[in-house]
């Protein structure tokens, strides 16, 4: 048998890690939204740190809205936000010319992504559509044996009106559209599909299903169950959400024709379905999800810009970028399996971020798959100018003229 050796125990210095009164940031009434509140907190810690946040504290609005947004607010966080395009887009929900708002400190990203959207534009638009609209959660029932597991789906379908009416009591926006279970053992998770609207909704359906499991709990008889499984993928990268998908499953293609990739991408199609075939090798050698040249470039980008949930882009960059040679030229096309994004909620209603929204005609309601729609051609448009600067070798060149290394 192996030997079995004891590690020491590591010496803490109690004294080092003790946390007084006078650390602890002070607790104002409500949290302090107002400006005075947020003023004094500011005040502490620049005074308990040493730092100066003359900058931070330079908001432009009523520091209220913040509640629901953030805890123990000192400021804002100012990031460059500039406008790429124009990019033109035929779509379902989107129509039209369109520039997109993306803010970032990535010398180069935006020219980038910009030279690719009007590469499309001139080459005639981009064709989109949203292919699927849903987002999900996947609890965990657990039971007594495989067998009464086993029963469990059956029981679902069979009460799914009366778990549908548990769900939507909980929501005006979100609805309980479908459900399937997967049994491993006597474990059975259950993944619920919500229509949510045009918010993001993880909150609102986290909600909603906490409400079906206390229903199903008092209905039926199990051992015990957990609100997550973690199947859902949220904020995690997974290939259950490149089948399944969550959020907005859009995509975007269009025809680069052989003038437009000369002109403007200084490419051959040759050449980029040649740097596209090398890529997906090394793709798969990777072990990969999915397939894409910086699609969490962008997305990060425009996220930050709109007020969205920015952990998002974990799974909204689960993209599939193809190449695909074509006489007149190149068929681009990217899909985008898990597009978290919402035009109401969050972030979104935040001053800056509804301008941002604006540019686009995407503020409030009704806009989320347009939204959805001008994102995935942005994205792009990005993916096209990457893989051109690949093929013509012109990558490192562009940054150092764009970028942060020499900047002109």
């Amino acid at each position: 048998m192996e030997e079995i050796i004891a590690l020491p125990e590591p010496e803490i210095d109690s004294e080092a890690i003790e946390i007084g009164p006078e650390d602890l940031l002070p607790r104002l009434r409500d949290n302090g939204y107002d400006s005075e509140r947020v003023a004094r907190r500011r005040a502490w810690v620049s005074n308990k740190t040493g730092a100066t946040l003359e900058h931070t504290g330079a908001v432009s609005y009523d520091t209220e809205i913040w509640r629901g947004n953030i805890e123990n607010p000192i400021g804002v966080v100012q990031v460059p936000c500039g406008v790429a395009g124009p990019v033109l887009v035929h779509g379902q929900h989107a129509k039209g010319l369109f520039y997109v708002p993306m803010a970032t400190t990535e010398g180069a990203l935006l020219r980038s992504y910009e030279r690719g959207m009007v590469a499309l534009t001139k080459s005639g638009g981009v064709q989109t559509t949203v292919l699927s609209d849903e987002n999900q959660t996947v609890p965990s029932f657990f039971f007594k044996d495989i067998a009464a597991a086993r029963a469990f789906p059956g029981w679902v379908d069979a009460n799914f009106v009366n778990i549908q009416a548990a769900a939507n009591a909980t929501t005006r926006h979100g609805k309980l559209k479908n459900f399937k279970c997967y049994q491993t053992g006597r474990q059975v998770l259950v993944n619920f599909g919500f229509s949510t609207g045009d918010a993001q909704g993880m909150n609102m359906i986290v909600r909603a299903t906490d409400a079906v499991c206390r229903w199903i709990q008092a209905n039926y008889s199990i051992a015990s169950y957990f609100l997550f499984s973690g199947m859902c993928s949220e904020k995690k990268p997974s290939g259950f959400l490149m089948t399944r998908g969550k959020g907005k499953r859009v995509t975007a293609g269009a025809l680069l024709t052989h003038d437009v990739m000369r002109l403007y991408l200084h490419v051959t199609a040759d050449q980029m379905f040649r740097m596209w075939q090398s890529t997906v090798v090394g793709h798969i050698q990777a072990g990969a999800i999915g397939y894409n040249g910086h699609a969490a470039n962008g997305l990060t980008a425009i996220f930050i810009a709109t007020g969205q949930d920015v952990a998002n882009i974990v799974n909204s960059a689960l993209a599939m970028t193809i190449f695909e040679p074509h006489p007149e030229g190149l068929y681009v096309s990217t899909t985008l399996s898990a597009l978290s994004i919402a035009t109401i909620g969050g972030g979104t209603g935040l001053p800056t971020q509804r301008e941002c929204l604006s540019i686009m005609g995407c503020a409030g309601n009704g806009h989320a798959k347009k939204y959805a729609e001008i994102v995935a051609a942005t994205i792009l448009g990005g993916e096209i100018s990457m893989g051109a600067a690949i093929a013509s070798q012109e990558f490192v060149g562009a940054h150092e003229q764009y970028g942060r290394n020499r900047p002109k």
